[in-house]
């Protein structure tokens, strides 16, 4: 199975067993060997799910509003662990591929395998979500029809991408694409960058 195939199925499962409780609390029951892909992608994608949920909680309008802040610092701090986790996914590949010397004429992609991952862990989200629409019972057939059209879409992108990402690290793997990994280097959470949390003065 390839790279981004064995994705999707630890992705699909990751949601799949979120949902058993929808719980943001529930502790991750990572199945996989923690420092395998798999281990990782499942840990990833565990973040990005409970995430979705914080996003979904904090929108409602009557939230009380400590609880709101409450959620929006939550948020922010899963933000960082999840921006953690893609870099320590591209140290995992850039450490698998060390080996491999570039074609002379090798180019770099537009985003590290990693980032693209990331996008099929968002997209196996929505899928389920998606899909979870289409299946109401308590909604009209407007309603299912306008759904079912953006999961048939949903699920074109995610092959698309899955192609994309396989080709891209057998690219890497056979030396005509080459991997840099650049660090976001968020600076709002950082108290030495962040104006307000070194207290600059005007």
């Amino acid at each position: 199975m390839k790279t981004a195939e064995l994705a999707n199925k630890v992705f699909d499962d990751s949601v799949a067993k979120y949902h058993i409780t929808d719980n943001i609390d529930f502790p991750c029951p990572n199945p996989y060997e923690p420092t395998s892909l798999e281990g990782i992608l499942f840990a990833k994608n565990w973040v990005d799910a409970v995430q979705w949920h914080l996003e979904d909680i904090i929108r409602d309008p009557q939230i009380d509003p400590l609880e709101a802040l409450a959620l929006k610092r939550r948020i922010d701090a899963s933000n960082q662990v999840r921006t953690d986790m893609v870099e320590e996914i591209d140290s995992w590949f850039r450490d698998k591929y060390a080996h491999v010397t570039p074609l002379p004429d090798a180019t770099i992609n537009t985003e590290s395998p990693a980032w693209a991952l990331d996008r099929l862990s968002i997209l196996a989200l929505k899928i389920w979500h998606m899909r979870e629409q289409v299946e109401r019972k308590d909604a009209d057939e407007a309603h299912i029809a306008k759904c079912k059209g953006k999961l048939d879409i949903l699920l074109e992108q995610r092959e698309d991408l899955t192609s994309a990402i396989d080709t891209l690290l057998d690219d890497i793997e056979n030396g005509r694409k080459y991997m840099k990994v650049y660090r976001q280097m968020k600076m709002y959470n950082d108290p030495a960058t962040n104006p307000v949390l070194y207290g600059k003065k005007d």
